[in-house]
């Protein structure tokens, strides 16, 4: 078992953070000492790492609360829950191609300035121009 302290250390997650997340009913089966101090166990751990990850992909405190309620009811919601992560792994894909492709611009933009700085500002238009007209090698 693990205090609230030893669980934020383990999981790099601030102590108000598990304790928001107690508070909004996301950790239902926490467990608590006799003075009223909450005690975590690896399960516990292992679910709260998981909301981390959920929150830090832009999921609801709503949505996870909605997946906590379905987890209450067994193994009979398992189709809703896994329906309620496939849409939420769906928006992270658009999320990280919509980053990716920011990540291009801002990485064109850094080599732009880069040949400006050396001297070469013919070069980072050329090389930008010659990128745009290789070939894919895509579907091969």
């Amino acid at each position: 078992m693990f205090t609230i302290k030893e669980a934020s250390e383990k999981l790099n997650c601030p102590a108000h953070t598990i304790r928001f997340y107690d508070k909004e009913g996301l950790l239902p089966n926490i467990r608590r000492d006799d003075n009223g101090n909450r005690l975590f166990d690896k399960k516990d751990l292992d679910w709260i790492r998981l909301m981390t990850c959920f929150r830090a992909t832009g999921m609801s405190i709503a949505g996870i609360r909605e997946i906590v309620e379905l987890a209450q009811q067994g193994e009979a919601t398992i189709a809703q829950r896994r329906a309620i992560l496939e849409e939420h792994q769906a928006e992270i894909v658009k999320k990280q191609q919509v980053l990716n492709d920011a990540f291009e611009a801002v990485s064109q933009k850094l080599e732009v300035y880069n040949n400006l700085q050396n001297g070469n500002p013919e070069d980072s238009f050329l090389e930008y121009i010659n990128k745009l007209d290789e070939p894919t090698n895509e579907g091969f």
